[in-house]
């Protein structure tokens, strides 16, 4: 059966997608390469790669009921009018964007590509990426021409991992067409699943939107790490600092610190420009420097930690150590980039016993070797010669573990005034 709809990549950036779309009422079917992945979606079941808090396996379970359709055959590509790539991106050693997955996808595509078909990217990409290395793949693949046979168009994904305080609907949609009816083409569909369409001028200007909100978030809690770090050197609370100055009420926005900076939101520097080979020349100074600064605190978390037991009489080599939450974000189990790897693999270089206990994340390894993983949170932290507090998932009681913790270190200003050593 046609359908109005194809989501392309059944993973955290597609997922909100096609449930808003379902409840939207148009017919959707998803499409992604792993076998796993949409036989987990057939079953009602939620992929643990997918479970970063924005759904539930009940959610898709409604999904399914509404209709929605998850498969790996791509010939279902070719009877839609609108197909959404959603295929992650990640950041490679040399720290320039993978783009392989979105090339799978448009190869996918592009084969069954039919003329009048409106086709939007929302994965995280280079500004120029949906001109310069989507479009001739698509064009290459069907004989059909962007903008002439089919309409082309960049809309950055705005999901918040791990809350539902901005429903898909309500969360402003930013569209760029390659030509202007191509933007309309977006809007038009857009326009039945979000309650306002926002305009750039281009694909180019909407890729830029993403780099933007990315590195300015990445950028002030660089600014703010290094604040923690300056405050904690000369003895001031940095956490009422910001308390205090929250309540300007224009000219400031709060961000507040952490033991580094990890996800899917990676932060971008234009001057990697990895798929045509170009550079600016110049580097971001401003990104360049928010690398260093967040680069660094996983080990600052880590001196830390070696300080605040030898202020007890203990020394890190042998002292048991437990670390709470070791995903990237709050109530998700993702662990991309997570700092907590980093800060466990520098503890056990220092000769720490580790435990850790996450309530999303049922077996961690890290430099190859298993952690223990502690069954009762309060028990391991009575235990622990010293407690970590990586990540403040809301299932964690922190007035009762900083009663039960031996020695409480919290990276994340969580924990009651007083209760333990902050970040």
């Amino acid at each position: 059966m046609p359908a109005d709809l194809a989501v392309i990549g059944l993973g955290h950036l597609g997922l909100p997608l096609a449930q808003a779309a379902t409840a939207a009422g148009i017919d959707t079917i998803g499409y992604d390469p792993d076998p796993h992945t949409v036989a987990e979606l057939r079953a009602g079941r939620l992929p643990l790669e997918c479970a970063d808090g924005s759904l539930t396996a009940a959610e898709v379970r409604r999904m399914i009921a509404a209709g929605f359709r998850p498969t790996t055959a791509d010939a279902e590509l070719g009877k839609v009018r609108t197909a959404v790539i959603c295929a992650p991106t990640r950041l490679g050693e040399d720290r320039a964007l993978d783009l392989s997955a979105i090339g799978a996808a448009a190869r996918a595509l592009a084969v069954r590509l039919r003329p009048h078909t409106t086709v939007l990217l929302e994965s995280p990409v280079y500004p120029g990426a949906t001109e310069e290395y989507l479009r001739p793949l698509l064009e290459s693949g069907s004989g059909l021409r962007a903008g002439h046979d089919f309409h082309l168009a960049y809309s950055p994904t705005r999901v918040d991992p791990g809350t539902k305080r901005h429903g898909y609907a309500g969360i402003p949609k930013v569209i760029g067409g390659l030509t202007p009816a191509c933007t309309e083409a977006a809007a038009a569909f857009y326009g039945r699943v979000c309650e306002k369409v926002v305009r750039a001028r281009g694909p180019r200007e909407a890729e830029a939107v993403r780099v933007l909100e990315t590195n300015y978030r990445y950028v002030n809690i660089a600014l703010v790490n290094e604040m923690a770090v300056f405050c904690h050197d000369i003895g001031v609370d940095l956490w009422d600092v910001v308390r205090c100055a929250e309540t300007k009420p224009f000219g400031f926005q709060a961000f507040r610190p952490g033991p580094g900076v990890g996800g899917p939101g990676v932060p971008i520097d234009p001057n990697y420009l990895s798929y045509k080979g170009r550079s600016l020349g110049y580097p971001l100074r401003m990104v360049e420097v928010a690398q260093e600064v967040n680069g660094r605190m996983p080990r600052y978390v880590t001196q830390r930690c070696a300080t605040l037991l030898n202020e007890h009489g203990k020394s890190a080599r042998g002292a048991r150590v437990l670390l709470l939450g070791v995903s990237y974000k709050a109530d998700v189990s993702d662990q991309q980039g997570s700092p907590a790897r980093e800060i466990a693999s520098r503890l056990m270089e220092l000769g720490a016993q580790l435990s850790y206990h996450d309530p999303h994340v049922a077996q961690w390894r890290v430099m190859g070797r298993p952690v223990p993983r502690a069954d009762s949170v309060y028990e391991a932290a009575a235990a622990a010669d010293l407690t970590v507090l990586l990540q403040h998932h809301r299932t964690y009681d922190l007035q009762g573990l900083a009663v039960k913790a031996q020695l409480l270190l919290d990276t994340r200003g969580a924990a009651p005034a007083g209760a333990g050593h902050r970040l």
